[in-house]
C-alpha cells in the first residue's frame, strides 16, 4: 500500500506542466507607454503556453487610474522555447489598440518583450513586480 502511494505521488509531481515552475510566472511591470502610462502584467501559465493580464494600471505620475484594459488578456498563445526564451505569440497595446507577433526573453528580474506588425516593430523591457 506504501508503494503505491509513494508511486502515485511520484507520477503526479511526474505529470505537473513542465512549466508550473517557469521563472518567467508572475507579476511585471511595464515600461511607460507613449502616454506616459504603466501597468502591472500577472503572467501564468494558460495550458502549455503562457499568458499575461493586465492587473493594474497608473497614469504618469504614478496614480492607479481606471482603463478598459485593466482584466484584459495582453498576452497571449506564448510558447517557451528554453534558456528564458518565449516565442509564437501575440501581444495586445493597449495604447496603440493594435495585437503584434510577439516573443519575450528573460534575464534574471528583467523580461524584455518584442512585437511586429506589418514589419513595424516595438519593444519594453519590464521589471519583475514586487
Amino acid at each position: 500500500m506504501m508503494r503505491n502511494l509513494a508511486v502515485l505521488a511520484v507520477s503526479l509531481v511526474l505529470a505537473a506542466p513542465a512549466h508550473a515552475a517557469d521563472p518567467v510566472i508572475g507579476s511585471w511591470k511595464t515600461q511607460p507607454d507613449d502616454n506616459g502610462h504603466f501597468g502591472f502584467v500577472d503572467v501564468e501559465p494558460c495550458g502549455a503556453e503562457i499568458c499575461g493580464t493586465l492587473v493594474h494600471a497608473f497614469d504618469n505620475s504614478g496614480n492607479e487610474i481606471a482603463s478598459g484594459a485593466v482584466g484584459r488578456k495582453i498576452i497571449w498563445d506564448m510558447q517557451p522555447a528554453g534558456g528564458g526564451k518565449y516565442g509564437n505569440g501575440q501581444i495586445w497595446s493597449p495604447d496603440r489598440d493594435k495585437t503584434y507577433a510577439s516573443k519575450m526573453a528573460l534575464s534574471g528580474d528583467t523580461l524584455k518583450v518584442s512585437g511586429c506588425v506589418l514589419g513595424l516593430c516595438r519593444s519594453q523591457t519590464w521589471t519583475r513586480g514586487k
